[in-house]
């Protein structure tokens, strides 16, 4: 008789973004323990560059953590820059960050690293610099590509929804990631698909899951439209969103970037239900911090 193999499930793995989580403390240092105190195994965070790569090295190995996923330079934010992929003229300025941001990643021991695009300048119109901003984007993703080939790491690019979070950032919606991921053509550059940024934009999660699902390298969630933990009430449906991502195989890390409603750890009770739901009763459980 003919025998069909079935896809593996595997239970999803999070990392806590320490942009956003753990905010009580000062310290990014501190976050990580915190993190690791609550049973997280994974962080991620978005610019650490302000802590020593050495110091966060070694709170990493003392605290059992792994860093998934750090940002590339923002650029001067006192002239609203967030990001230098896509703004033409400054492609040196773009190098420059991503040598910085490979030399912290090599040191944390982090695999992954997100090109940021950038905004529109205010002055401009998005429409008419579209093109060229484009063009930037992909010019400066292939260098950046196969600088972190050499290194073993993935770049990834991530969409950033421009009806409530950022209206001038150039990369909005997957459909628009992946004509610039198709353009680029490396096989260590994906896409980080925040599923806040996306239903803002589009919604239809299921479809966009799964359509994109061989690009994506990375998934971030916080409920739509506020932006808090997931079962908070809002637009999306985690358990099904979860449930989805097993059965299509996701192995990579979720980032949990969104704001808690109160303290972090109070707020992680979604999370110790996820762990308790697992047969493998093999993950931790929160513990107080």
């Amino acid at each position: 008789m003919e025998t069909h193999a079935v896809p593996m499930s595997y239970p999803l793995r999070f990392a806590a973004n320490l942009s956003w989580l753990f905010l009580e403390l000062d310290n990014l240092c501190e976050r990580v323990e915190a993190a690791a105190r609550a049973g997280f195994k994974a962080m991620e965070v978005a610019w650490p560059y302000g802590t020593e790569a050495t110091e966060l090295k070694k709170v990493l190995e003392r605290n059992g953590m792994e860093i998934v996923l750090i940002n590339t330079p923002p650029g001067n934010k006192a002239k609203g820059e967030l990001g230098l992929g896509a703004l033409p003229m400054q492609q040196v300025e773009f190098r420059t960050g991503l040598e910085l941001a490979v030399k912290y990643a090599k040191t944390v021991g982090c695999k992954q690293i997100h090109l940021m695009a950038g905004r529109v300048p205010v002055d401009l119109d998005r429409t008419s610099v579209a093109k060229a901003m484009e063009t930037t984007f992909i010019e400066n993703l292939k260098y950046a590509a196969d600088i972190l080939s050499k290194e073993e790491m993935q770049g990834l690019i991530e969409p950033i929804n421009s009806r409530i979070t950022d209206p001038r950032y150039f990369l909005n919606t997957p459909h628009q990631a992946e004509k610039v991921l198709q353009q680029v053509d490396r096989p260590n550059l994906k896409l980080q698909l925040d599923l806040f940024h996306c239903q803002i934009m589009d919604g239809n999660l299921t479809q966009n899951i799964s359509t994109y699902f061989s690009r994506i390298g990375h998934v971030q969630i916080a409920q739509a439209p506020n932006r808090n933990e997931p079962d908070s009430p809002g637009e999306i449906n985690y358990s099904y969103i979860f449930s989805l991502l097993e059965k299509l195989g996701y192995q990579g890390y979720i980032g949990c970037e969104y704001s808690p409603k109160g303290s972090t750890f109070n707020g992680l009770g979604w999370l110790k239900s996820y762990w308790t739901s697992q047969d493998t009763n093999k993950l931790p459980l929160p513990t107080e911090c």
